[in-house]
């Protein structure tokens, strides 16, 4: 992932929870809200280099069971991603989908199962394998199917006083400003700003994620981070204030992803 990113947008947290944000007048033209609470369920595989070419044949019968539940409203987008910067133990290929309930995502799990997606053999054969339920009140997107999009996750955990509402803080005042600017003018097609429903993670986890069509996209994101870092010179004394930086963690990945 991109390490500069990251950084950057730490420093954003830190700021917030010390106290010393102020928006940007226009950012402050339209108040950001919690929304009602969207679900969504990742499994993670880690797959050998030989398995690959199967995994994704695979994808087509998910993806079919996919459609059929954004056609029926049960789900509001699903996907798959495959990582592009790889660890030893880490994992190389995910599939998610998201429903304004948990029982859309479960439901939805039961139908995958009945289909015989999850008995393929890239699955059986995953040298890893893990699941991920998050939840998110600040999140967007434009309908559209992309193939071939690129999407980023930059994990945070905060420190034990960064206080209960620090994430709904941070989105409000700092992520979904700037990332519905990006989403208005197409640089990125989806973002939300996760924390766990089911933890798996120790609590104080949360995920910034976006999905850009373009690899240049990834570009634009950096550029629009630095320029918001720019406009504050309180950011830098206020970096260490707020997130625990031996936890955080990025992800980029080649992505494929339909909303409804």
């Amino acid at each position: 992932m991109i390490s500069k990113v990251s950084s950057i947008v730490a420093a954003l947290c830190a700021l917030v929870a010390a106290g010393s944000w102020t928006a940007p007048a226009q950012a402050q033209t339209t108040e950001v809200k919690d929304k009602p609470p969207m679900y969504s369920y990742v499994a993670n595989w880690a797959i050998p280099r030989a398995g690959w070419p199967e995994f994704e044949k695979g994808n087509a019968t998910t993806q079919k069971v996919l459609d059929k539940a954004v056609a029926a409203g049960v789900l509001v987008g699903y996907g798959d991603d495959v990582n592009l910067v790889h660890q030893p133990d880490g994992y190389t290929h995910d599939n998610w989908w998201s429903s304004m309930s948990m029982a859309g995502l479960l439901n939805t799990l039961d139908e995958i199962h009945k289909a015989g997606s999850a008995g393929t053999a890239p699955l059986v054969n995953a040298t890893k394998h893990g699941d991920s339920l998050y939840v998110t009140r600040f999140y967007n997107w434009h309908a559209g199917s992309w193939k071939g999009a690129y999407s980023h996750a930059a994990v945070f955990k905060l420190k034990p006083d960064a206080g209960n509402d620090a994430v709904a803080s941070l989105s409000k005042n700092v992520f979904v400003p700037l990332l519905e600017k990006l989403l208005a003018d197409g640089t990125v097609v989806e973002y939300e700003v996760d924390v766990e429903a089911i933890h798996t993670e120790a609590p104080g986890t949360f995920v910034v994620f976006y999905i850009t069509p373009t690899a240049e996209g990834i570009d634009k994101v950096n550029a629009a981070l630095r320029e918001n870092g720019k406009k504050n010179s309180l950011i830098g004394p206020a970096v260490d204030s707020m997130v625990d930086y031996s936890a955080h963690r990025d992800y980029l990945s080649r992505a494929n992803a339909t909303f409804k």
